[in-house]
């Protein structure tokens, strides 16, 4: 006896509980229907939706556009609100979310945002990313932030410093923690001051 068609008998909410939400540290930016933008963070998503932290929160079915490291521009509904942030929809066509599962995979398998566990503190990418970090030998070299929080940074460079070895990122001591695929991540040895932050770790 032929077994029935079950996926297309799914209403539409476990239609879309279908796609399998992704652990990811994704940074961006999003913008309201007041057209305010902020910084985001998403942690985690499937072709269907996302949650993500967020300073900014709208109510839910206010429309949302949001700009994604390595995924692009989504846009979508908010459809519940989260701790510190909210999830949301994607609004896309089938071949589209064919695109978000695929670089979702890409992602997940790369572990190319495999950064600190530590999220005390809400990471942004700064204005001007390019920085000099001072070796514990002294010698000097020019990195790129991927980004930052209060606590410490993701690196871009080609070299990747000593684990646990105590550098200078601008004039903030810090010691490595992690490897990450093209870099390396730092936590800084005393919190700093949002006031102070990009300007202490840009300088030169």
């Amino acid at each position: 006896m032929a077994l029935p068609n079950i996926k297309q008998s799914l209403p539409a909410a476990e239609e879309r509980r279908r796609f399998q939400r992704v652990k990811v540290h994704l940074l961006g930016r999003y913008m309201l229907p007041d057209r305010r933008e902020f910084p985001c963070q998403v942690i985690n998503m499937s072709p269907g939706g996302l949650a993500l932290l967020a300073p900014g929160i709208g109510n839910v079915g206010d429309r949302v556009i949001a700009y994604l490291d390595h995924i692009g521009r989504v846009e979508g509904k908010i459809t519940r609100i989260i701790d510190n942030g909210f999830a949301m929809t994607i609004g896309a066509t089938a071949r589209k979310r064919d695109k978000l599962a695929a670089q979702l995979t890409w992602l997940a398998n790369r572990d190319i945002l495999n950064l600190p566990e530590d999220r005390r503190h809400d990471r942004i990418i700064p204005r001007n990313p390019i920085a000099v970090l001072t070796l514990e030998d002294g010698t000097k070299m020019t990195c790129r932030i991927i980004d930052m929080s209060l606590s410490g940074a993701a690196i871009a460079a080609e070299t990747k410093p000593a684990m646990k070895s105590q550098v200078m990122l601008g004039r903030v001591q810090a010691r490595v923690v992690r490897n990450l695929e093209g870099g390396f991540a730092i936590e800084f040895v005393h919190p700093q001051l949002a006031e102070t932050l990009e300007e202490s770790v840009t300088a030169r």
